[in-house]
């Protein structure tokens, strides 16, 4: 009984904690496109050049509508487009070329070079996207965004208002991901809310928080910030690429300083991801392919992980079961309180989804499911699957720096 009631209360203060000091993880902020939050420069001023850099691998089937919006930005000064065919087998390479055939933006479509070993796939594409847009005319900045997001005709606009206004050297977007399915209102909202979780907002864009994370599907990065780090070269083997690039760019030459050099991660309505996860399996794969590199590959992590997630967000219904079953008021009333405090903390992103009332309630087996996923990961690791991604296989690499 006194295990139990140890337990309920544990969970309860981890709540307590997380609510009140992890960087207010919860809100779903901050948010890009509040068209009053910067003015926007003078048309007569000097706009920064952009190379907008975009691996596709087969892609064919949804180019046709997230490549024209980029062809369509209302942004003011000079950009460039250059796709990088990633060897697919389905003429990504030839629609690309279709769509931008009356486009007065200059786009190149790049036919990637095989792989090298010790590279993964997009980061070959990108670094090879990046050598021929710096090679014609190095760009101020570089906008590396896939294949499958739909940007709004404001994107680039925004986002260089953002990294020029606030001098930031990344400027990211954790864009709306899609949540048509049964499965993904179920699944997909938590995705962010435990990303954020992991990597509060605010502790990423605070320069003295040593907190780094980005979205790897849309990201604005200035070149000679990318450039000190040693290129898209020094990220070359990460699977989670994203988080590794905003460590290495906010870390750069800290030398031990208690502040950092300026990056900046929030949410977007305007900006979506076109890619459907239509059941269970398509989530499962994506979130499993990388959760066991985020733990480094240690058991050690995977096992204490397993044992928070257990606290965080089991340990709640299971304590009003018993405080019910065992008539222990006490358990059932700390159970109930650490479960209330879960489902409201849930209830921002829910809304920010616009998903059904009851799915707050159904966290504990969001968790649930999560947990698996991260064993599942871990399996595959172990028999040599981790990392499958586009029909390649990536053996166990570095799993981003990124730090919480």
């Amino acid at each position: 009984m006194a295990t139990v009631l140890t337990i309920a209360v544990l969970s309860l203060m981890i709540w307590l904690y997380l609510l009140s000091f992890r960087g207010q993880f919860w809100r779903v902020k901050p948010v890009l496109f509040d068209r009053g939050q910067f003015p926007l420069p003078p048309r007569t001023a000097a706009l920064p050049s952009v190379a907008i850099i975009i691996p596709a691998r087969n892609e064919a089937a949804i180019l046709p509508e997230s490549f024209p919006p980029l062809l369509q930005q209302d942004y003011a000064g000079d950009y460039r487009i250059y796709l990088v065919d990633d060897q697919s087998a389905d003429h990504t390479g030839e629609i690309a070329q279709e769509l931008a055939s009356d486009c007065p933006v200059p786009v190149t479509v790049i036919e990637s070079q095989p792989l090298p070993a010790g590279w993964t796939g997009k980061l070959w594409a990108l670094h090879q996207g990046i050598a021929a847009a710096t090679e014609e005319d190095a760009p101020d900045y570089l906008l590396l965004t896939d294949a499958d997001i739909g940007h709004h005709p404001a994107s680039l606009t925004r986002l260089i208002n953002k990294a020029v206004a606030e001098q930031r050297d990344l400027v990211s977007l954790m864009v709306k991901l899609r949540c048509t399915s049964g499965w993904e209102k179920l699944l997909i909202p938590a995705f962010v809310f435990f990303f954020a979780q992991l990597y509060p907002f605010t502790w990423v864009n605070q320069p003295d928080k040593a907190t780094a994370a980005a979205a790897g599907g849309c990201s604005l990065v200035r070149r000679s910030a990318l450039e000190e780090i040693g290129g898209i070269a020094a990220l070359k083997d990460a699977l989670i690429d994203d988080c590794t690039l905003a460590y290495k760019i906010k870390h750069r030459d800290a030398k031990g300083n208690d502040r950092f050099h300026n990056i900046w991660l929030g949410v977007t309505q305007e900006i979506h991801s076109l890619r459907p996860y239509e059941n269970l399996d398509s989530i499962w794969q994506m979130v499993a392919r990388t959760a066991y590199t985020q733990l480094n590959y240690s058991p050690l992590l995977l096992v204490g992980t397993l044992i928070g997630m257990c606290l965080v967000y089991l340990a709640a219904p299971i304590g009003i079961v018993l405080g019910v079953v065992l008539h222990q008021p006490i358990i059932f009333g700390v159970a109930l309180s650490t479960y209330a405090l879960m489902s409201i903390s849930y209830i921002p992103i829910n809304q920010f989804y616009k998903t059904a009332w009851f799915y707050p309630l159904c966290l504990p087996f969001i968790g649930l499911l999560y947990s698996l996923m991260t064993v599942d990961s871990a399996r595959q690791h172990w028999q040599g699957k981790g990392g499958n991604w586009k029909g390649r296989t990536y053996e166990a690499q570095m799993g981003g720096d990124a730090s919480g």
